[in-house]
C-alpha cells in the first residue's frame, strides 16, 4: 500500500472510531438522563404465591428490607409491609405482609419491583382526599400540580426527584394535611402533561429549578406568605438552587431534603452504571452529558455551599444510597450544625427514606416543621 493510501486509510479508521466513541457516549448519556426513565436499582422478582394478607417473593437483597414500599409489574401496582418471619417459608424466598392491591393482580409467576412510590392515582383517587388539579405557568409551557388545601399561610411545594412521578410524594400527603398545611404537589419539565425538555433529558436539577420557581411564584400569587419546600432526589437539588437563585427566595422558610442530588457527575456516572453502561464508557457518559446540557457541578456545588445556606434545612439520607452518596449530605450538615440538621436512615436505598421508617420519618419531620408554621 502507498505511503498516501495507507495515511488515508488510517485516518478514515480513526474517524470512524471517534464517531463510534462518541455515539457510544452519547447512548450511555442518554440512557443515564433519560427524562422519563424509570428509577434505575433493584431487579425484578419473582412473586412465588400469595396468601390472606402476605406476598411470598423471591429472596434478595431488596425483599428483605424493612418498612413499606410499593410494588411495580406490568400492569400491577400493590403495596407490601414488613417481613413475615413467622410464616413458613422455602430458603430462597421471603414473605411480606400485603398491605393491599392496588391495580393488576399478584399471580405467581409474576415479575415485579420494589418502589418508594407507594400509591398510584390523583389524591383523590389514591387517598380520598379532595385536591384540585391546577396549572402553574412555567419557562416552558404550563406546569400540572395538585393542589390541596389547608388553614395554613405557609404552604409545603412538594418535587419528586428523578425516575419518579409526582405520585411519591403521595407518601407524605396524608401526614401534611394532618399538619393543616396547604400543599401543592408538582409536575415538571419531561413529566407526564408537562412540557418536554428541549434536548428530553433530566439535567439533575440544574434546569428543572426554574420550574420549581414557577411555583413559588404560584404560591405567592394565590396566598402564600411563606413556602417550605420538600425535595426529593433531583426534586431536593431543586430545592437548594430555588433557595439560592429565586427573586422570590426570601419567601422560602425552609427547606426538607430527601436523598439530595449535591454532585452532578458522581450522580450521573450511578445512574450511568445503574443502567449497565460498561465501565470504560462512563467517562465518555460524562463528556456527552456536559456537551449536550451544559456545565452543572459548578452550580450545584455554588447552590450546596454550606455557606450559602440561609434557611433551616432538614436533610434525609443514609449510607446505602447508591445513586446520590451520603457523604455529602453528612458533610453539608457537619458544616452547619446549627441551621441544617441530618435525619440518618440506614438500609434504604435511594429516595426511599421515609419507606423504611414512616413514623420516625415524620416525627423527625413533625419536630421540623412546628417552628416554621
Amino acid at each position: 500500500m502507498r505511503p498516501a493510501t495507507a495515511t488515508a486509510a488510517a485516518v478514515t479508521t480513526l474517524i470512524g472510531v471517534g464517531a463510534a466513541t462518541v455515539a457510544a457516549g452519547r447512548h450511555a448519556s442518554s440512557a443515564a438522563l433519560g427524562a422519563s426513565r424509570p428509577l434505575p436499582g433493584d431487579p425484578r422478582l419473582t412473586v412465588h404465591g400469595t396468601g390472606s394478607g402476605r406476598v411470598t417473593l423471591t429472596r434478595s437483597l431488596a425483599s428483605l428490607r424493612r418498612g413499606t414500599y410499593g410494588l411495580e409489574g406490568s400492569g400491577v401496582h400493590a403495596v407490601v409491609g414488613p417481613v413475615l418471619d413467622d410464616v413458613t417459608h422455602s430458603a430462597d424466598t421471603v414473605v411480606r405482609r400485603l398491605e393491599r392491591v392496588v391495580a393488576g393482580g399478584l399471580r405467581p409467576g409474576s415479575r415485579v419491583r420494589f418502589t418508594p412510590q407507594v400509591h398510584s392515582g390523583d389524591p383523590a383517587d389514591a387517598l380520598g382526599i379532595p385536591h384540585a388539579d391546577v396549572l402553574v405557568p412555567g419557562e416552558l409551557g404550563a406546569l400540572p400540580a395538585w393542589f390541596v388545601p389547608g388553614k395554613r399561610s405557609t404552604w409545603v411545594i412538594t418535587v419528586h426527584g428523578i425516575g419518579t412521578t409526582r405520585e411519591h410524594p403521595l407518601n407524605l400527603l396524608p401526614f401534611l394535611r394532618d399538619q393543616q398545611f396547604p400543599v401543592l404537589n408538582l409536575a415538571y419539565r419531561g413529566d407526564k402533561g408537562a412540557p418536554r425538555p428541549p434536548d428530553g433529558l433530566s439535567h439533575l436539577g440544574d434546569s428543572e429549578w426554574r420550574d420549581l420557581d414557577a411555583a413559588v411564584r404560584h404560591a405567592v400569587r394565590h396566598g402564600a406568605e411563606r413556602v417550605i419546600v420538600h425535595g426529593w432526589s433531583t426534586g431536593a437539588a431543586m430545592a437548594l438552587r430555588a433557595a439560592a437563585n429565586s427573586g422570590l427566595r426570601d419567601r422560602i422558610s425552609g427547606l426538607v431534603l430527601d436523598s439530595p442530588v449535591l454532585d452532578w457527575e458522581t450522580t450521573l456516572r450511578a445512574l450511568a452504571g445503574a443502567r449497565h453502561t460498561p465501565g470504560p464508557l462512563l467517562p465518555l457518559a460524562v463528556r456527552a452529558a456536559l456537551g449536550r446540557t451544559g456545565p452543572h457541578g459548578d452550580r450545584i456545588a455554588e447552590a450546596a455551599d454550606p455557606s450559602a445556606v440561609r434557611v433551616p434545612v432538614l436533610i434525609f439520607h443514609g449510607p446505602d444510597d447508591t445513586i446520590a452518596p451520603w457523604r455529602y449530605s453528612r458533610r453539608l450538615a457537619d458544616e452547619r450544625p446549627g441551621l441544617i440538621g441530618l435525619h440518618t436512615v440506614p438500609g434504604a436505598p435511594h429516595a426511599a427514606m421515609w419507606n423504611a421508617d414512616p413514623k420516625a420519618y415524620e416525627e423527625a419531620l413533625r419536630r421540623f416543621l412546628t417552628p416554621l408554621m
